[in-house]
């Protein structure tokens, strides 16, 4: 197991009270949550920066203080956009973060990339969280679930079950509404930032997830970045970048000077070939492929 990194900075901002501006059913789960997290001893959260784990580390900060820890895993599969954007917004808290490498990606049964792959790396986090627990002495370990991914295909559910992750958030019966609400609320300015699953996810199932591979996804959607666009994702058909961008943005994509500049950006992150997705982004399209009896096993 890797070494890990410890980061604090002083001056954290005062919290407002997220219950002055958002709807009373909101409101209402926001104390059960807090409740919840009140009755552990303590507490560690499995952190990614996305809105979903931010608000539950902040959240667990603010009621346990010293007794909580922010637990963000760091391998090729994490942008580094998104590594500094999660460490940004910890030290905007005065949150205690650790930053532990994973070697999910040293695992043939990861590497394969079959409709499993979430599992194992769900699995490498929290057995890396446990032995980080045990040497710290944090009784209980908790990830951002929320009670829409209930109804979603998340093998890493299956993998919580195992180690006995808590799922606070869905719990509570908060979705991803919810915590965007509490979060402005609250005025965190990641509360309305779109979603940021691992660069895996861009790959298609059965092609095989190296270093290489993520850092050519990594690349790639950091150029359209630069090019203005905001929510997007390029998935990964091998010589073939099949680019999902958000349908309010995709007006801007369709002169041909801009499809120039998308094609000329990801030919100059190794891609053979550009396409641009008519449908638009949509979070899990490669989950399209997969047989219906695995699609309903949700997160088993």
């Amino acid at each position: 197991m890797a070494a890990s990194t410890h980061i604090t900075s002083p001056g954290a901002k005062s919290v407002p009270d997220e219950t002055l501006s958002v709807g009373g059913e909101t409101a209402a789960k926001l104390r059960v949550l807090e409740e919840r997290l009140a009755h552990l001893d303590s507490l560690m959260v499995a952190y990614s920066g996305g809105v979903d784990s931010a608000f539950l580390a902040a959240t667990a900060h603010r009621v346990l203080g010293a007794r909580m820890l922010a637990v963000l895993a760091d391998s090729p599969s994490l942008a580094r956009r998104d590594m500094e954007q999660a460490c940004d917004f910890a030290r905007s808290l005065n949150m205690p973060l650790r930053v532990v490498q994973t070697e999910e990606l040293d695992r043939p049964e990861y590497a394969r990339n079959d409709a499993n792959r979430c599992f194992h790396c769900k699995d490498e986090l929290f057995g890396v969280m446990e032995s980080l627990g045990a040497q710290l002495g944090f009784s209980a370990i908790a990830y951002g679930m929320n009670a829409d991914d209930t109804r979603d295909f998340r093998p890493g559910q299956r993998a919580a079950k195992e180690h006995a992750v808590l799922a606070p958030l869905a719990d509570a019966g908060l979705t991803k509404l919810d915590i965007r609400a509490l979060a402005q609320a609250a005025g965190y300015p990641l509360w309305d930032r779109p979603a940021a699953p691992c660069l895996s996810s861009r790959v298609e199932y059965g092609r095989t997830v190296t270093r290489e591979v993520l850092e050519q996804v990594e690349k790639a959607e950091d150029s359209l970045r630069r090019l203005g666009f905001r929510e997007l994702r390029v998935r990964h058909h091998g010589e073939l970048a099949r680019v999902e961008i958000a349908r309010a943005e995709l007006p801007r994509a369709l002169s041909m000077e801009m499809l120039d500049a998308i094609e000329t950006a990801l030919r100059q992150a190794g891609f053979q070939y550009v396409t641009l997705d008519c449908a638009g982004f949509r979070s899990g399209s490669l989950n399209a492929i997969l047989p219906a009896d695995v699609l309903t096993r949700r997160g088993a």
